[in-house]
C-alpha cells in the first residue's frame, strides 16, 4: 500500500487521521517534534520550525500530508507569537520540498492544510468560496503564505491540494470542549453580539476529505472543508445547549471582555464569516454530518462513552 508522511502528525487532526488511514491499510509515518517519539523532527521548549528528516524516512514516500503549525490559539498573539506561527507553516514545508529535491523524490501528491481564515477576519454577508482572494490581516496573510509554500510543490509537478479548514469539532480537545464546559456549567453564552458566522466541520469528515485529496487524482487547488450548514455563534452555543440538555439564557459576553483578555487573538473569537463547501461537494465528497445538530450529538455521546 502507500507511503504517507504526516507533519504535525500528533496533533488532533493528525492523530484521527493516521488512525484512519492505517485501518485502510496505508502506510503512515508521522513526524513529531519529540524526537522520542520519532526521529524525524527536532523540538525545543517552545516550537521547533527547524526540521531533521532522515534520508530513509522520505526515500519511496508517495504522499506528503502536511499539517505541522503552532497552535493558533494557544498564546496572545504578540509580535513574536504571530511570526512564529507562520514560519512553523512556512518554513517547515520548504524544508520538505528542499529534503525531495535532495533526494529525486517523486511524489504522488502534496496535500497541506491550510484555514478559512485565508479569507480574513470579518463578519459579513458574503459567502467566500476559493476563487476569493486572500485577506490583508494577519490570519489572511499568514494562510496567504502557508499557500504559496504548497505551491512550490506544485510547480515542481507534484499533485498539491490545500485544504482550508474550518473550526474542527472533535469528541476531546479542540474548540468543541471549551465551547462545552460553560454550556456544561449553565452560563453558557453567545460571544460579542452572536452574529458571527462559525464555519465548522467534523473531524471524521475532514479526514474523509484528507483521504479523498489522496485517492481522488482529480483533486487539486484549493478547498474549503467546512460543513454547508454554517451557523452563527449564538445559534451555535443554543443547539450545542440543547444537545446537552442545559438552559441557554445567560447573558452575552461582550466583546471588550474577550478583548481585554485576548488581545487581538479574540478575532477570531468575535468575527467570522459563511465559506462556501458546494466546491468539494461538487468534486463528490458527501458529508456524513452536513447539519449541526446530529454532529453535536454523535461527539457529545462519543465523549460522554
Amino acid at each position: 500500500m502507500a507511503k504517507i508522511l504526516i507533519s504535525g502528525g500528533r496533533g488532533l487532526i493528525g492523530n484521527h487521521l493516521s488512525k484512519k488511514l492505517r485501518e485502510k491499510a496505508y502506510e503512515v509515518i508521522i513526524l513529531s517534534r519529540n524526537k522520542e517519539k520519532n526521529t524525524g523532527i527536532s523540538t525545543n521548549a517552545e516550537y521547533s520550525v527547524k526540521l531533521a528528516i532522515e534520508k530513509e524516512t522520505i526515500v519511496n514516500t508517495d504522499y506528503i500530508i502536511h499539517l505541522a503549525g503552532a497552535n493558533i490559539s494557544e498564546k496572545r498573539w504578540t509580535k513574536k507569537r504571530k511570526q512564529l506561527i507562520i514560519d512553523s507553516r512556512v518554513q517547515t514545508a520548504q524544508q520538505i520540498l528542499d529534503k525531495i529535491k535532495e533526494n529525486n523524490q517523486t511524489l504522488k501528491a502534496f496535500i497541506s492544510a491550510s484555514a478559512v481564515g485565508y479569507y480574513g477576519s470579518i463578519t459579513s454577508e458574503k459567502i467566500f468560496t476559493e476563487s476569493d482572494i486572500s485577506a490583508t490581516d494577519f490570519l489572511g496573510n499568514c494562510c496567504n503564505q502557508w499557500e504559496k509554500a504548497a505551491d512550490k510543490f506544485e510547480e515542481m509537478g507534484i499533485r498539491t491540494v490545500k485544504i482550508r479548514t474550518g473550526i474542527v469539532l472533535s469528541k476531546t480537545g479542540g474548540a468543541l470542549e471549551k465551547m462545552k464546559l460553560p454550556v456544561k456549567m449553565g452560563i453558557g453564552s453567545a460571544l460579542g453580539n452572536g452574529k458571527q458566522y462559525m464555519p465548522w466541520i467534523h473531524i471524521d469528515d475532514l479526514c474523509d476529505i484528507y483521504i479523498k485529496a489522496i485517492e481522488d487524482e482529480q483533486m487539486k487547488g484549493a478547498y474549503n472543508a467546512v460543513a454547508p450548514d454554517t451557523k452563527t455563534n449564538n445559534e451555535f452555543t443554543g443547539i450545542l445547549a440543547k444537545v446537552l440538555k442545559k438552559l441557554y439564557w445567560f447573558p452575552n459576553l461582550p466583546a471588550f471582555v474577550l478583548k481585554i483578555i485576548f488581545g487581538n487573538m479574540s478575532d477570531i473569537l468575535l468575527k467570522g464569516s459563511r465559506v462556501s463547501a458546494v466546491k468539494i461537494q461538487t468534486a463528490g465528497y458527501h458529508f456524513k454530518y452536513p447539519e449541526l445538530e446530529p454532529a453535536l450529538k454523535d461527539l457529545c455521546e462519543k465523549a460522554e462513552n
